[in-house]
């Protein structure tokens, strides 16, 4: 795989401060059922990196010291973790929001046949990726099956209350394009999304949030072995909203690898990036007393892919 933080460490992107931390987004695992193209953290079925139980309790102990409202856990599939039942219980009697960034597909992987009804049972918000309502746009992009296996999981979510306009269960959908381009408009493209999901599979969804590709890990290495990477950074440089800066998830989200590392967000998190000015890994044991609101946020040219456009953040556009 071909290296791109010495293509993006250079940068001019403006400088960044911390406003109130809000979110501690745990990368559980990065190993996943699936070995998808855009896959910023190159999560596949051989990867075996996962957090411990001592780092979860660690985890816990940092949202009830700093009073953080929203646990985020992502991976590869995060449910692929052994301890990522126990955690969202021990969250869930914090009162802690959790939410699951899910890929659909591990709902109907063998062993998990109770995690759709298990994520019911705790309340958590689901996001999961679903990059079209097209079969073949999303079988393209990551497997044959993915699609139908998909719809399955969205049937199954939809069964236990999951996506009813006013439900108490949330079920967010993300959108990926497949390529070197920018998302298209939000709003249109979620109307659209309503539409053909229930026109053609009765599924019903909350909301659709837009994310554009990173140009980093798996992406950013197949961008430079089409000879592809300058040409998608200067689009997301032309395409640069300063009015999308004080919206950024760095600036209330702390991103936590598997081993307790933490870092301004998940995609530093893949670049190996330290948290802020640190000259060195920082880990979150450090991190027990400490007020965050107002240090600076560690920037590199990747940055660009959260300020294009209407902005792309894990909660979608941000203008």
């Amino acid at each position: 795989m071909h290296a791109t933080l010495p293509r993006l460490i250079a940068t001019d992107f403006p400088l960044l401060r911390r406003g109130r931390l809000t979110t501690l987004q745990a990368n559980l695992t990065y190993r996943c059922n699936q070995s998808c193209l855009h896959c910023h953290v190159a999560a596949s079925p051989r990867r075996q990196e996962e957090m411990d139980w001592p780092t979860m309790t660690l985890m816990l102990e940092f949202i009830r010291r700093q009073g953080i409202a929203t646990l985020d856990l992502t991976g590869g599939a995060p449910e692929l973790n052994p301890h990522f039942r126990h955690l969202v219980r021990q969250a869930r009697a914090l009162g802690i929001k959790v939410m699951d960034r899910c890929n659909l597909t591990i709902l109907e992987e063998p062993g998990q046949e109770t995690l759709a009804a298990f994520l019911a049972e705790q309340g958590v918000e689901v996001v999961a990726s679903l990059p079209c309502y097209s079969a073949a746009n999303v079988d393209a992009q990551r497997g044959d099956g993915v699609f139908e296996a998909s719809v399955a999981g969205l049937r199954r979510l939809n069964a236990l209350g999951y996506g009813e306009p006013d439900g108490d269960l949330v079920l967010n959908l993300v959108y990926n394009p497949q390529g070197p381009s920018l998302p298209p408009p939000q709003a249109p493209l979620e109307a659209a999304y309503h539409h053909e999901l229930w026109e053609h599979f009765g599924i019903r969804f909350n909301r659709l949030f837009t994310l554009a590709n990173m140009p980093i890990q798996r992406f950013g290495s197949t961008l430079i072995s089409k000879g592809q990477f300058d040409d998608y950074m200067a689009l997301l440089k032309a395409s640069y909203n300063a009015a999308t800066l004080e919206g950024v998830m760095c600036r209330s989200t702390l991103s936590v690898d598997y081993q307790g590392r933490v870092h301004d967000c998940d995609f530093n998190q893949q670049l190996a990036m330290p948290l802020g000015d640190s000259p060195r890994p920082v880990h979150l044991r450090e991190l027990l007393e400490r007020d965050l609101e107002g240090a600076p946020i560690r920037i590199a040219d990747h940055c660009y892919g959260c300020t294009a456009g209407q902005g792309s953040s894990c909660g979608g556009a941000l203008t």
